[in-house]
This record gives structure tokens, C-alpha cells and sequence, in this order.
């Protein structure tokens, strides 16, 4: 799987971060959506990373600086093609491992809460991610899990 920092302005990322947002709305109310478009991704404190396999879009994830020592995942999502094959799970060290170069002390993220979220939120938990409380401009939301890990 080859993982690199994307430049979104390819068809195939667009078409899945479509997806990702369409999803997100169909899971919670609008104001419990915190997924980022493409235009929100482009700013200067978001690395965004593609994942391919054999030339197609497996998946996608972002990491965003919050403060020098604290970065937020965002826009973890794997294409539907690739699911239960591990991209998720290899975007996530590599996000890690960014973090880590960067010398973040905390890594945080938000996610949903509803059932469907359930293997991201295990996913999440086999790297050591807790439960938490909200962060940045976040607040208490039913619809909302926040999870955070010390570097």
C-alpha cells in the first residue's frame, strides 16, 4: 500500500470525500457533522494522506495541528472496495507516526456515536485511544465520541 500526502485535487479523492460527507449526514444531524470538504482540507494546518492499492483509492486520512503539541485526525475514511482490509488500520500508524515526528504529546479525534461508527470506535481503541471529552471548539454532543491518546 503505498501512502502519500495528497494534494486533493485528484477526481478519485473528491468522489470519496463526497461520500464521506454524504455519509456523515445520513448518521447525525447537520450540527453534529464535523467532516471537512475539500476546500476545509486545504488549509495549511491539515497534512492530508491518500492510500493506494494496485492504483485505486483505498482510503484516506488527515491529520490536523491543533496546538505544537496537539493534532486531531480527521476525514479517516476507507473506499468501499477496500473495507476490512487493513487501510484503515495503516493509515492510522502512519498518521501515529507523524504525530510522534512532530512531537505532539496528544493525539485526539471526534467521531460518531450511532452503531454504524462501532468499528472505527474499536479501530480507534486497538491504538490505545480513550474515551474523552471534548477539545478544541468542540462541545458535549450526543452524536459525538471523542477519543484521545498521549504520545
Amino acid at each position: 500500500m503505498d501512502i502519500r500526502v495528497d494534494n486533493l485535487n485528484g477526481p478519485e479523492i473528491a468522489q470519496l470525500l463526497q461520500e464521506h460527507l454524504q455519509s456523515m449526514a445520513l448518521h447525525s444531524p447537520p450540527e453534529s457533522v464535523h467532516a471537512l470538504d475539500l476546500q476545509a482540507l486545504r488549509k495549511p494546518d491539515i497534512t492530508f494522506w491518500s492510500a493506494w492499492q494496485d492504483g485505486a483509492l483505498a482510503g484516506c486520512g488527515a491529520l490536523k495541528e491543533l496546538d505544537p503539541l496537539h493534532g486531531e485526525i480527521k476525514s479517516m475514511r476507507t473506499a468501499s472496495l477496500h473495507l476490512r482490509q487493513g487501510v484503515a488500520a495503516k493509515l492510522l500508524a502512519h498518521i501515529i507516526e507523524e504525530a510522534q515526528r512532530r512531537s505532539y504529546r496528544r493525539l485526539s479525534l471526534e467521531t460518531g456515536s450511532a452503531a454504524v461508527f462501532a468499528p472505527a470506535h474499536q479501530l480507534y481503541a486497538r491504538f490505545g485511544f480513550q474515551p474523552g471529552e471534548p477539545f478544541g471548539t468542540y462541545v458535549e454532543d450526543p452524536y459525538s465520541v471523542f477519543m484521545t491518546r498521549t504520545l
